[in-house]
């Protein structure tokens, strides 16, 4: 009896699928002139939040109709404003804009020096609140060409100049804006450049095509050919192997972080031979959400309080050049984020939604002296007072370091505090929730 009961939930459940599915025609998002859809194109709502990205076929996701007008972007592609979801096909133009070819002046020159800037919109939510952040970025990368060389560079992004701009809304609607947030939840700074690749063998004797690389569960790797330009469009969530291209964030998949989508993508240009190099790249954007980000933020808000967090973020190469590596050490040593450098757009940035505009001129518009002024100082940085330590009492804390005493207290004090800090965060949040429901504290007894 209970399998023709589950029989008949089935049937039913397929039925109203596939009606609902002939109901809701799909939109798609194409490329105006060779019709290909766009895979993982980006969908940003009227106020400018990231509400979904296309899958594999250019399908767009479900929009709520108070999200529109929406705007559609694709990497590569100019933006496209949609007003109501009445459109079958939304098509994309692509923009033509090539930076130089990288011209190697001296055989010393073998440190790949490479300039770009960051756009970023990244989302912290929880059941009453959220904190939107739009930030602008001037980053770099050193990667040496040469595996004799003595110097490692780096190939996640290093930040030469940033700007944040915050908005808080709390479950009544109202917000506010600052500069500054106490919690870091941006999957940015993780995202650096992908590994050397070689093309897959059915692209390398044509000139237009694609080809589709499957995972354990599901298609992995998108290539686009267009001539001697290359698309790879990742779902990093397909399978353990794609994680090659995100290597700066293995210790995140080895924790306990649930990510519920992944996707990345990489433009290539002037690709002769049959391997991608970061010589030949041009940009790439990705977007991630997770359901938390990191053990320090596990409490944001109220006490067991699930959070989640969504990265959507455009990488624009701005320049590349060949240095020698004692270039590459001056870079190395300089000072960031300070007022040596500017933040600049590429050409072929899109320009900024009316309400992301809207939210960096309220936070240009902070007086901050004023709130410096209002800020209670900080007594225990007040003054100087030391205690210095006699022999004795060195030769113990040594004594404790080498057979790992000093450890064993560091963890149980780090474990009492979280005891403490989870008791207090219990008691608030029940106190909060009798005060909202107009229990008073003799009834709470």
């Amino acid at each position: 009896m209970r399998y023709v009961i589950f029989s008949i939930f089935v049937l039913v459940y397929s039925i109203s699928a596939y009606c609902a599915e002939i109901l809701i025609k799909p939109v798609v998002v194409a490329d105006s002139v060779t019709g290909m859809p766009l895979p993982s194109a980006s969908v940003f709502d009227c106020k400018g939040n990231v509400v979904g990205i296309c899958d594999p076929r250019g399908k767009m996701p479900y929009i709520p109709a108070n999200s529109y007008p929406v705007v559609v972007r694709y990497l590569g592609y100019q933006e496209r404003i949609v007003e109501s979801s009445g459109t079958d096909t939304i098509f994309l133009q692509e923009i033509r804009t090539e930076l130089p070819e990288v011209v190697i002046e001296s055989r010393q020159q073998k440190i790949l020096h490479l300039l770009a800037y960051v756009r970023e919109y990244s989302t912290l939510s929880t059941c009453s609140d959220t904190v939107f952040l739009f930030r602008e970025k001037m980053v770099d990368y050193m990667v040496p060409q040469d595996r004799k060389i003595r110097f490692r560079g780096w190939a996640a992004p290093r930040v030469l100049k940033s700007k944040s701009y915050y908005r808080f809304t709390d479950k009544y609607g109202n917000d506010s804006v600052s500069a500054v947030c106490n919690h870091h939840f941006s999957w940015s700074d993780w995202v650096g450049l992908p590994p050397a690749s070689v093309v897959p063998e059915r692209l390398r004797t044509l000139e237009n095509g694609t080809d589709t690389l499957r995972g354990k569960y599901s298609p992995t790797e998108l290539w686009i050919r267009n001539g001697d330009k290359v698309t790879v469009d990742v779902d990093v969530l397909a399978d353990s192997v794609s994680r090659r291209w995100v290597p700066g964030l293995s210790m995140f998949f080895r924790s306990y972080l649930d990510f519920e989508n992944f996707r990345i993508r990489f433009n290539y240009d002037n690709i002769i031979d049959d391997t991608i190099l970061s010589t030949d790249l041009t940009g790439y954007s990705f977007s991630i959400e997770s359901n938390g980000r990191g053990h320090n933020m596990f409490r944001f808000n109220r006490y067991d309080e699930p959070f989640f967090v969504n990265t959507y973020a455009e990488i624009y190469i701005a320049d590349k050049e060949f240095i020698t590596v004692k270039e590459a050490k001056k870079w190395e040593r300089l000072q960031l984020d300070n007022d040596a450098f500017e933040i600049f757009e590429p050409a072929g940035v899109p320009e900024l939604q009316a309400s992301v505009v809207n939210l960096v001129d309220r936070v240009n518009g902070i007086d901050n002296d004023k709130v410096r002024q209002e800020l209670a100082p900080d007594r225990r940085l007040a003054g100087r007072h030391l205690i210095k330590q006699n022999m004795g009492q060195r030769v113990l804390q040594l004594l404790k370091t080498l057979t790992g005493i000093s450890q064993i207290q560091s963890q149980r004090h780090q474990k009492k505090q979280w005891k403490d800090f989870s008791a207090k965060q219990k008691k608030e949040f029940r106190t909060k929730r009798f005060e909202e429901n107009g229990i008073s504290d003799g009834d709470q007894q």
